[in-house]
């Protein structure tokens, strides 16, 4: 994902097939290679525009001092791991709310009271747990226990050891067991809300599916940001179906070979090409083009610290993901579907998708935000987060859905 540069088209995609070459930019190649135009030339056009009125120093220099001040993905909690089936460390923190000032650890009559509802987030590909930072700080001012943790290969949980020592694929079944793993560990009790955001609401259903239990005896809530319960081989990313089909076809293939086998040439590739991977980045991030540049650097940062060979590593997953059965076993719990309307990575379609297999969940979509709508527009994410947590009764299986909201236009 980049913003094109000052190179022309024909540069960036002669570069392409010179890098890939092989059979497979051979079959067709005139049309993969228009394909790649069309992306090529829609993020030149953005570039070109820019670099006549900002030199290329004052560009460093401001990235430099976004990186340097912005406040962006410096909450932390109590750190903790937990260990998959493979046994890779995943990481997580706990954010726990402060305790009473009197009565603290005694319920009524001495007996011990009773635990406190959790939220859990789960974060999406390329990103890490930092991507919730405002929702973190929000919960933070309302006192709510939550846990925050980084999938296998992101942020700072290690890398998957089936994949690293066994060559195991990644699949969203094996996240779904790697997030029941963080539930045992930092939230073994009490009840629990599940919020996911792309890859994460994934997760989240990959538990449902394998641990249907769970969500019975302890879910009381959960939300799905930005995500999708299947079909996600049907994506364009904004191009269009043909040229996405010829890139699935003959270019896609051949680019993951070599982030997974030329990984060191590729990440040095990735730094030289750091702006024009960052105005990608922005395109498919955030739907607003005035957004705080702060916010949108900060994006760029997370998804920077994502290897590349862990981008094609779980990059294949997204195409087998088909959860839409177990979105049933949230039924009759308050469920916050929420998406932006300019989202192009997991697009607003697929979560009026879970919206219908779940008619009585609030479903949310905003006008004009892309796929990091937590980043994008965050009081309003936080605002609806808070009251979907508000929304559980007292007793323990006593909640009451949430009352239906129809999606602005």
């Amino acid at each position: 994902m980049s913003e094109g540069g000052g190179d022309s088209t024909g540069t960036v995609a002669a570069g392409a097939v010179e890098v890939l070459g092989g059979a497979a930019w051979r079959r067709g190649a005139g049309i993969a290679g228009a394909a790649v135009g069309v992306v090529a030339a829609g993020a030149a056009v953005g570039v070109a525009v820019e670099r006549l009125t900002v030199g290329r120093g004052m560009r460093r220099k401001a990235r430099l001092a976004l990186d340097s001040a912005g406040p962006y993905g410096t909450l932390r909690g109590t750190p903790g791991t937990a260990l998959a089936e493979d046994g890779t460390e995943l990481h997580y923190e706990v954010d726990e709310p402060e305790a009473p000032a009197s009565g603290k650890g005694k319920g009524f009559f001495g007996r011990r009271p009773e635990p406190p509802l959790t939220v859990v987030f789960s974060h999406g590909y390329c990103l890490s747990q930092d991507s919730w930072h405002f929702q973190r700080a929000a919960l933070r001012a309302a006192g709510v226990r939550a846990v925050f943790w980084d999938q296998r290969s992101h942020g700072r949980s290690a890398r998957g050891k089936g994949q690293r020592e066994a060559g195991e694929p990644v699949s969203i079944d094996l996240l779904g067991r790697d997030l029941k793993a963080v539930v045992d560990a930092a939230a073994p009790e009490g009840p629990l809300v599940l919020v996911g955001h792309s890859m994460g609401g994934m997760t989240t259903m990959a538990l449902a599916a394998q641990y249907p239990e769970l969500i019975a005896g302890r879910v009381v809530a959960a939300a799905f940001v930005g995500t999708s319960s299947g079909r996600m081989g049907e994506v364009t990313y904004g191009l269009p179906p043909m040229g996405m089909n010829v890139l699935r076809r003959t270019v896609l293939p051949g680019a993951f070979r070599l982030m997974l086998t030329q990984t060191d040439l590729v990440e040095k590739g990735r730094r030289a090409a750091a702006e024009l991977i960052g105005g990608i980045i922005k395109r498919y991030s955030f739907g607003a083009r005035d957004v705080d540049p702060a916010v949108a650097r900060f994006a760029e940062r997370l998804i920077e610290a994502t290897p590349v060979d862990v981008v094609a590593e779980f990059y294949p997953a997204f195409a087998e993901h088909e959860k839409a059965a177990a979105l049933a076993a949230f039924e009759g719990r308050p469920v916050l579907v929420l998406a932006g309307e300019k989202d192009m990575v997991t697009p607003s379609d697929h979560s009026r998708a879970i919206g219908e297999a779940l008619p009585e969940a609030e479903l949310v979509i905003v006008p004009g935000a892309g796929h990091l709508v937590m980043l994008e527009v965050p009081d309003l994410v936080s605002g609806h987060l808070a009251r979907l947590v508000g929304s559980r009764s007292a007793g323990r299986n006593g909640w009451a859905p949430t009352a239906h909201r129809a999606a602005p236009e």
